[in-house]
């Protein structure tokens, strides 16, 4: 069969995801913070586009504030007298000398009153008090904080530049992570210049930083209190036993008595493991929901979204009709058209978010009812797959809107992806139970154990399948407690029994 070229027409659906369609899916996904910083950099952009104040569109002006009648009375004539009275350094400037020989009393009523000075100098035209922030002290950063304890403490150049790479190093609890041998060979300096630099960093405030571990960290501190005795070193090279609660064996490596053992421990609880984070901490952000679920008057779920973390905006078509008529040239025409579409697809994206969160948000709490109502004992497991093949929506779409969303409901605030839980099968037949409320129920057995009758995994395991039908495996239950930080059943032994004796 001979090869020859030749044309061949062709007809297929395929889905093209245009740059519009790829932004409205990443609308889906982002926070109410990153929409909002969205929504500002296509405010700047797009001269169309403007933020709506709550005014409805297309709102008359107000109407003019009608002049004064010309009778005025005594207070308003006193008040607006008082206006053009001059300030002490405008009469003193016309004199030109200073306010002090002037008015001599002006200078030690400044200092009394410096908000007066402030407003002559600042703000005070527009009548507003200045922002009480810009006189709030800046808590320093822990580089800067050392770097000028290391200037002082270290006198060659060569000592410093390890220094600064030191305090590159260090974690944000104050801890030093850099591997000093590969920072001997960066600088080329010898590793014992780096060590003798790193001990006298060890003596820089806060007491504790630059430790490369835990026990180190505490001996630093101890070391300044004088408290480092050859018992406490011998306490801290097998702290691994106190936190098991093996204290039969760390009294016996220790080579101390219960008493003794006691009061080092409390020297240890006064002492700060993490000493950097007094430092670089930033203010807390309050995690603002972004659907509120209340029961209404005749018992069903009432769900709204927070218009308050919703962004507003308006297309200014007004704007785009004055200036397309001015305007000739074919380029800036095509600009005002992008600009126009660009506006349209917007406001349309965010509505379309609004309502898929809203959709999405409502079949979460109708599946969900028994949580709501009962609480984490009742909380079934739900996929995305789930959700999605109800609302009629993909997988993917549904996995957006949860992320980065919350929800207020009346057992607190819950990240929309809390619900969403993997199914573990009932051996009975019956419903499958959610692992969320599995982990809960392990807690429970674990918090109401007695000393006598410590629960195993295994023991765990039989009971969740006698009472409640659950079928879980042992290293399942292992896998549940040791993700919500719940030592074995011989540390929780230990730990009750020395609870006892206390």
């Amino acid at each position: 069969m001979a090869l020859s070229p030749r044309l061949e027409f062709r007809q297929a659906q395929s889905l093209t995801l245009t740059p519009q369609l790829m932004q409205s899916i990443r609308l889906l996904q982002l926070s109410h913070l990153e929409l909002n910083d969205f929504v500002d950099a296509e405010l700047l952009r797009n001269p169309l586009l403007e933020r709506e104040d709550g005014g409805e569109p297309g709102e008359a002006e107000p109407a003019e504030i009608p002049e004064r009648s010309t009778e005025i009375s005594a207070y308003e004539d006193t008040v607006e007298r008082g206006e053009r009275i001059q300030d002490a350094a405008s009469i003193a400037d016309g004199y030109d000398t200073s306010v002090d020989n002037v008015f001599p009393d002006q200078s030690a009523q400044d200092q009394l009153n410096p908000q007066s000075r402030l407003d002559r100098n600042g703000s005070s035209e527009a009548g507003e008090a200045p922002d009480i922030d810009q006189f709030v002290a800046s808590r320093p950063l822990l580089s800067e904080h050392l770097e000028a304890q290391a200037n002082m403490l270290l006198r060659t150049p060569a000592d410093r530049l390890i220094a600064r790479h030191l305090i590159d190093g260090l974690n944000e609890a104050g801890y030093l992570t850099a591997d000093l041998d590969a920072l001997s060979e960066q600088l080329g300096a010898e590793r014992a210049d780096i060590d003798a630099v790193l001990e006298a960093l060890q003596g820089c405030d806060p007491i504790g930083v630059f430790a490369r571990s835990v026990p180190e960290c505490l001996a630093i501190q101890l070391r300044d209190r004088d408290r480092l005795d050859p018992m406490m070193l011998a306490l801290l090279d097998n702290i691994g036993m106190l936190a098991e609660h093996n204290m039969a064996g760390l009294m016996k490596a220790v080579g101390c008595d219960r008493e003794d053992l006691a009061d080092m421990l409390a020297e240890i609880r006064q002492l700060d493991p993490k000493p950097g984070l007094a430092f670089d901490s930033g203010p807390v952000e309050a995690v603002v929901p972004d659907v509120f679920v209340r029961r209404g008057p005749d018992g069903a779920w009432q769900i709204e979204l927070n218009t308050e973390t919703l962004p507003r905006v308006l297309v200014n078509r007004v704007y785009y009709a004055t200036v397309t008529k001015k305007t000739r040239d074919p380029a800036e025409k095509a600009f005002l058209s992008d600009c126009l579409a660009t506006a349209n697809w917007l406001t349309k994206s965010l509505d379309q978010r609004a309502q898929t969160i809203l959709k999405v948000a409502a079949e979460i709490v109708r599946q969900q009812d028994g949580f709501l109502t009962h609480g984490i004992a009742h909380l079934k497991p739900m996929t995305l797959k789930m959700v999605a093949e109800t609302i009629d929506m993909h997988e993917s779409t549904v996995s957006r809107v949860t992320s980065n969303k919350y929800m207020a409901t009346p057992r607190g605030l819950y990240e929309m992806k809390y619900f969403f839980t993997t199914a573990i099968a009932s051996s009975d037949g019956g419903g499958d139970h959610s692992a969320e409320a599995v982990r809960h129920r392990i807690k429970q057995l674990i918090d109401a154990e007695a000393i006598s009758d410590i629960l195993s995994d295994d023991t765990i395991a039989e009971v969740l399948k006698k009472e409640q039908g659950i079928d879980v495996a042992r290293r399942t239950v292992a896998k549940y407690r040791e993700g919500m930080n719940i030592p074995s059943s011989v540390i929780r032994r230990r730990q009750k029994k020395n609870l006892e004796k206390a």
